[in-house]
């Protein structure tokens, strides 16, 4: 309930912003006073470029950073670049590890390095850690508000370090060697109720805390959080050293953002796309999708000109096409959806996929032969022809079949090659499912009726 109404809250600022009855600068004070940092910075995103960068002078300094890290890279793009001298430096001196991470490929390698010079000996050594990991692996993404005690520790010792430490972060404790190596996790709570305070923490190790290995795809690490019976998961590097844990609220937000990513790249985009992007590069951006979808469209189109001569002689063809390309079409992007959900989860494999193929054709056969006889005979009474109701109820049975196929086998062979099946899957369906259906519709068509 609380998300609904800081949503509402949000729109009303969005409105009163473009509404020119009230002050700007006014609706935005109200604004900094009534959102957090991540509703702000949503709000910043949706002004107009020239608007927002008259707004951020209103930040509040200490806001500034906070509020910039949770803007979408493309968005805060425009912030960066019109920062003086000064208020860079302000940046740069605010930044910690993890929103040095963020930033890293938004700022130039002087600037970068000068922001690595303001960071501590141990905020260092985290982006360090973070930075030879990927956008896809676990590592990048850790927290690193840990309590750490050596591995021979007294519960003694333990309690005094849960004293000094801080109430958010106190729910494990982790047992390190000398070398850094992760040997356990012990529960706050069970050394708390251990009266025995030369006892030895390591003890109390709760063994049912597995290890979560930092090269992992964040994905992965998810599932296996999900499935743990504690909040937060140790993650080692190969040496068995522990960098960090993965904690709820960072797997949420991943997911939030995985799934987003997925929304846009179905339409060829990045998640990190602005809603006021420059008109020059957001055509540019969106210029290479709409290449790729015309050369499709034009091997569609130029296998309907094979059967020019056909279509002359019989117009229910022409007329009658769509439908085959739409029922494929439907029935693929249904297959599609269900294997892009089992490749996200990993229970889409080579291993399994014959026999996803062999369900999805079963299913494929008694829809298409359903399906194939509706539409036959409406195009029968349509057309007063039985031979044009025959082609095109088997042109729908066949190409609802060939969706099934493809659906299963072009994301799985997109990613054997690397490619995201999310960014180029749905359009390679469609051209498959078009130029099949036509060839099959218009071929038979013209050994039936010319």
């Amino acid at each position: 309930m609380e998300e609904v109404v800081k949503t509402e809250e949000l729109q009303q600022f969005i409105a009163k912003l473009n509404d020119k009855e009230h002050p700007n600068e006014i609706v935005f004070d109200g604004a900094i006073e009534s959102l957090d940092t991540a509703e702000l910075s949503l709000l910043l995103e949706a002004l107009p470029i020239e608007e927002r960068l008259v707004r951020w002078q209103q930040v509040p300094s200490e806001l500034k950073t906070p509020v910039l890290i949770e803007m979408r890279a493309q968005a805060r793009e425009p912030i960066l670049a019109t920062l003086d001298e000064l208020a860079t430096e302000q940046l740069l001196q605010t930044l910690d590890a993890e929103s040095l991470i963020d930033l890293a490929t938004q700022l130039p390698e002087e600037l970068l390095e000068k922001a690595l010079g303001y960071l501590d000996v141990r905020q260092k050594r985290w982006f360090e850690s973070a930075n030879q990991y990927d956008a896809n692996q676990i590592g990048r993404f850790v927290d690193h508000k840990i309590l750490t005690l050596a591995v021979n520790a007294t519960v003694k010792d333990a309690i005094r370090a849960i004293k000094r430490g801080k109430q958010n972060t106190l729910d494990h404790i982790y047992l390190l060697d000398k070398n850094n190596v992760y040997r356990g996790t012990v529960k706050v709570k069970d050394v708390l109720c251990d009266k025995s305070d030369l006892r030895m923490v390591r003890g109390l190790i709760d063994t049912t805390v597995p290890t979560i290995a930092a090269s992992s795809q964040y994905l992965d690490s998810i599932d296996e959080l999900e499935n743990a019976e504690v909040k937060n998961l140790p993650v080692i590097d190969d040496d068995g050293r522990l960098i960090g844990r993965i904690t709820h609220p960072t797997a949420l937000w991943l997911l939030r953002e995985h799934y987003e990513s997925l929304l846009m790249a179905k339409a060829g985009m990045a998640e990190s796309e602005d809603l006021f992007i420059p008109v020059m590069k957001g055509a540019r951006n969106r210029a290479i999708w709409l290449g790729i979808n015309l050369l499709t469209a034009f091997l569609a189109s130029w296998t309907i000109g094979l059967f020019e001569n056909v279509l002359s002689q019989v117009v229910a063809l022409a007329v009658l096409m769509p439908v085959v390309a739409s029922m494929g079409g439907i029935a693929g992007s249904q297959t599609l959806a269900l294997i892009m959900r089992g490749l996200a989860l990993g229970q889409v494999t080579l291993s399994n996929a014959l026999a996803l193929c062999r369900q999805e054709l079963g299913i494929a056969m008694i829809n298409g032969i359903g399906w194939a006889v509706v539409i036959g005979i409406v195009a029968f009474y349509w057309f007063s022809s039985i031979e044009i109701g025959f082609v095109i109820a088997f042109a729908v049975f066949a190409n609802i079949q060939a969706a099934a196929v493809s659906g299963v086998y072009l994301p799985l062979l997109l990613n054997r090659l690397g490619i995201d099946p999310a960014l180029s899957g749905a359009v390679l369906l469609t051209t498959v499912t078009d130029v099949f259906g036509f060839v099959t519709f218009l071929g038979l068509g013209t050994l039936l009726l010319i």
